[in-house]
Order: C-alpha cells, then sequence, then structure tokens
C-alpha cells in the first residue's frame, strides 16, 4: 500500500506543477501579472495548463482578456487550456459573455487534471 503511494505522489506533484492558482479580483490592474505569470508557464509548454479560479471574486473584461490571449497561445503547440473551480459570481460573468462556451471548465482542479 505504501508502494502505490509513493508512486502517484510525484505524478500528483508534477501535474500540480501546470496550475496557476489566482486570487482575489482580476482586473485591469491586476491582469498585466496575470498575463506574466501564464506566459511564464506557457514558455514550459505543459500539455496541459489549468487555471485554479477558486479563491477569484471578480474578474473583469481585461482579466479575460488575459485568460483568452493564454488559451490561444496553449492551444497553437497543441496544448490544453482549463479552467477550474470557477465561484458562481465569476461563473455568471463567464456565461454573460458566452465564455463557457470557449473556455474548458471544470468544478474543480482535481477534475481538470484528469480530463
Amino acid at each position: 500500500m505504501k508502494k502505490d503511494a509513493s508512486t502517484s505522489g510525484p505524478t500528483a506533484r508534477r501535474d500540480r506543477s501546470s496550475v496557476v492558482p489566482l486570487k482575489g479580483e482580476i482586473d485591469l490592474h491586476v491582469s498585466p501579472s496575470v498575463t506574466a505569470s501564464l506566459n511564464a508557464m506557457i514558455e514550459k509548454k505543459p500539455r496541459r495548463l489549468v487555471v485554479d479560479l477558486s479563491d477569484v471574486t471578480y474578474i473583469d473584461s481585461a482579466g479575460l482578456a488575459a485568460l483568452i490571449q493564454a488559451m490561444q497561445k496553449v492551444e497553437a503547440y497543441g496544448g490544453k487550456f482549463l479552467l477550474a473551480g470557477l465561484q458562481e459570481t465569476v461563473r455568471s460573468i463567464f456565461e454573460i459573455s458566452r465564455l463557457d462556451q470557449v473556455f474548458q471548465i471544470f468544478p474543480d482542479v482535481d477534475d481538470a487534471l484528469a480530463n
């Protein structure tokens, strides 16, 4: 049993290395740093890039633009760009802008990593 735990442990850590957690309000003032963080991750060309939005309380058009741009870059090299953990207020912004039909959105990071 211990052997199973140790073999699954490093895999989970490796998968988590392609998760970008965001917090707070993603607006015009914060989106440049979000773009920089996403671009740093994209340079590594992960097969799957998961953006964890579970601690994001608001996102404006600049934040959405940063996510769209990152998604386009990841898809350009054949990777998957996934969003996870949207709170209801943030989810409604995606739905109103119809971006819920553009992004692959999962209830949490574990579900996104399993896809």
